[in-house]
């Protein structure tokens, strides 16, 4: 089954929707209508630069170029993390650097090796894409996770002092608003998940699809997407929230005030 390729010109009046969400906020003044052109100028730009560079790491298709660009995203990743949340990067790059790595490799080893049983775990046409979409949905639970955690913990920090002045350790006295995160930052992919092929074809079965693939193979490949995606982001947040709470608060449970001001920047 042939692709049908779509041209520039056509890829062009394709962008031209986004004029139509643009003037729904302009009109009603949402204060987005800048954002959401800037955003997706920066898309664009952002996915020609990449499918120039992927065509050539495909090429090379080099062991040490994809561990490379592999350790080069995860920094991405964990510096835009740290941003969005506002903690410290100088003092939690390298403790969330650490743990994104450590999921992301766990599950990788995992489904390349253990489910798919490739030779070469490190072949470009499979590792990069795969990495690649764990490390975007890595980062988005995370930021909604860990601001879910920070926000309710300040909100209601009488009742975290509460759990601690009556005996709670600190990992009892995190635990609700860790519980609060999780909940905030997997209710949704969990109800996606739901419904997915009832309600819902997700953009890579839809994208397998059109590029030719089998409907059985491109299904097969999306539920372990699905998968990868969820088991990878639930490790990376549990394991940011315990370990950013150990530079955050000192021995007693209390915000630490001189460890780099890790959570000063955040309120």
């Amino acid at each position: 089954m042939q692709t049908l390729e779509i041209s520039l010109f056509n890829l062009f009046l394709g962008i031209l929707l986004v004029a139509i969400p643009a003037y729904i906020l302009y009109h009603y003044k949402a204060g987005l209508t800048k954002a959401l052109l800037v955003s997706t100028a920066r898309m664009v730009v952002q996915l020609f630069l990449v499918g120039f560079y992927l065509k050539y790491l495909f090429d090379w298709n080099n062991l040490w170029v994809n561990i490379a660009w592999l350790l080069v995203m995860i920094a991405v990743c964990a510096f835009d993390l740290l941003r969005r949340v506002k903690l410290s990067i100088k003092v939690l790059f390298l403790p969330v650097y650490a743990v994104i790595l450590f999921s992301v490799s766990v599950v990788l080893v995992y489904f390349l090796k253990g489910v798919l049983n490739l030779e070469n775990m490190f072949e470009s046409r499979y590792f990069i894409p795969i990495c690649g979409i764990m490390l975007g949905n890595v980062l988005s639970s995370n930021v909604i996770g860990l601001n879910a955690f920070y926000d309710r913990i300040v909100r209601d920090q009488q009742f975290y002092n509460y759990l601690l002045c009556n005996g709670a350790t600190i990992e009892e006295a995190t635990r609700p608003f860790i519980r609060e995160a999780l909940i905030k930052s997997f209710n949704p992919t969990i109800a996606n998940m739901a419904v997915t092929g009832l309600i819902a074809l997700p953009g890579i079965l839809t994208g397998q699809i059109i590029g030719g693939s089998a409907p059985d193979v491109a299904i097969r490949y999306q539920i372990m997407i699905m998968v990868i995606i969820v088991s990878t982001s639930m490790i990376a947040l549990l394991l940011n929230l315990t370990w950013s709470s150990r530079f955050t608060l000192d021995s007693l449970g209390r915000f630490c005030k001189n460890s780099g001001d890790c959570f000063a920047e955040k309120k």
